[in-house]
């Protein structure tokens, strides 16, 4: 029977079977591969085998687990960008054009942005009402919300019985003695500081020089004369050395115990700043009724829900690593459908603290579906920006008491 080679002359064929021609195996005609196998080929075979197997699978693996990762991420973004408005009101009366209330829009926060700072007097964080916000009020009790409010709407609640605002300005106690007063004196004098600042090496060297001179003059003229002057240098270097042992002594009580006298301090209440205000609210919650009970119930769900940090973080499709800052809360009180046209403004808060007393009377009591006969709701706000002089002469602060 005829022997046939292969175009590359690898491998032949003969009586129906093809084989290698460097080995005179026989192959299968299709794979190429040695059909009968040794049995160390065989356990190579079958390792080589598991090998890929093992491989795939775990390929496979790292493929599933980077899938529920990413799902996970767009679950958190969708969830994240959810919003659900809607009126909540307790109690569940309609309110009538005398009633005065305090309404709380809730919506999400918008940071300040390149920038990085607010000056005085933007507007960003004033809380000004819109149109579907001041209808609030307007909601009759069959069309108030039924479902939790998420990154929007608004909470309508009675006006507090301890009502109250408070504005503090930061002031801080400072203290510069003579010799302290007259060194800095002599520093700015040395470096141009007073509308004199050297152009050349020329000048520098006779700022200094007028510096030192000016620095003698203000203590010669501070302690009075050479004598004072020494017992002071004495005083210090004395204590100096005494502390090296831990003593704490200071100039001023080695003068005061050896002459009856200290260094002016020159004391002065400084301003250190302003302060940002914090509003605490406490509400008695009893309900009467089952739909009222609801309210009530998605009321606390709100406030907890929108104060909690948010899990996918930034604008920039930041990772799990990140947390959004929570929902801003802007408090108004209201009157009927206008502001409230006497008490304080605010600006807009974080909601920084909350407790539920589910006790409101000291003993556990339930309705039949398990609501708290009685509960009191504490809220502490937190304003993001303190108040400047400007507020007061731009809406919303320029009417009422302002803020």
């Amino acid at each position: 029977m005829a022997t046939v080679y292969s175009e590359d002359g690898q491998y032949y064929t003969s009586g129906g079977y093809t084989f290698e021609s460097a080995s005179g195996r026989q192959v299968d005609p299709v794979t190429k591969e040695f059909v009968n196998l040794t049995a160390s080929e065989k356990n190579n075979a079958n390792s080589l085998k598991t090998e890929i197997t093992n491989e795939n699978e775990n390929n496979n693996d790292e493929n599933l687990k980077k899938e529920i990762k990413e799902q996970a991420k767009r679950r958190i973004n969708r969830y994240s960008q959810r919003q659900r408005g809607g009126v909540l009101r307790y109690p569940l009366e309609a309110l009538t054009e005398h009633t005065d209330y305090l309404q709380i829009d809730i919506e999400k926060y918008v940071p300040i942005g390149s920038s990085y700072i607010s000056a005085p007097g933007d507007d960003n964080r004033y809380v000004r009402g819109n149109f579907q916000t001041n209808r609030a009020g307007r909601r009759s009790s069959r069309k108030l919300s039924t479902k939790p409010l998420i990154n929007a709407g608004t909470i309508l609640l009675p006006i507090p019985a301890n009502l109250q605002d408070t504005n503090n300005v930061r002031y801080d106690t400072s203290s510069l003695n003579g010799l302290a007063a007259a060194g800095v004196g002599a520093v700015t004098e040395a470096i141009g500081g007073n509308q004199n600042a050297a152009t050349s090496i020329g000048e520098a060297i006779d700022n200094i020089g007028s510096g030192i001179s000016q620095f003698k003059d203000d203590v010669k003229i501070g302690v009075g004369n050479q004598a004072v002057a020494t017992d002071i240098i004495n005083k210090q270097i004395a204590a100096s050395a005494v502390n090296i042992f831990g003593a704490n002594v200071t100039v001023n009580q080695l003068l005061a115990r050896g002459n009856g006298e200290v260094i002016n301090p020159n004391m002065e209440l400084l301003f250190g700043g302003p302060t940002l205000r914090n509003f605490r609210f406490n509400f008695k919650l009893t309900p009467r009724n089952e739909k009222e009970a609801e309210q009530v119930k998605l009321i606390i769900r709100a406030f907890k829900r929108n104060m909690a940090p948010q899990a996918q973080g930034g604008t920039l499709d930041s990772g799990t690593w990140f947390l959004k800052t929570p929902n801003v809360f802007k408090l108004r009180y209201r009157s009927g459908r206008t502001d409230h046209p006497f008490l304080n403004k605010f600006k807009q808060c974080f909601l920084s603290d909350m407790q539920v007393t589910y006790t409101g009377e000291g003993v556990y009591a339930t309705y039949d579906d398990k609501t708290p006969v009685s509960m009191v709701l504490d809220l502490s706000f937190k304003e993001i920006e303190p108040i400047y002089d400007v507020d007061y002469d731009v809406r919303p602060g320029a009417s009422a008491v302002g803020y």
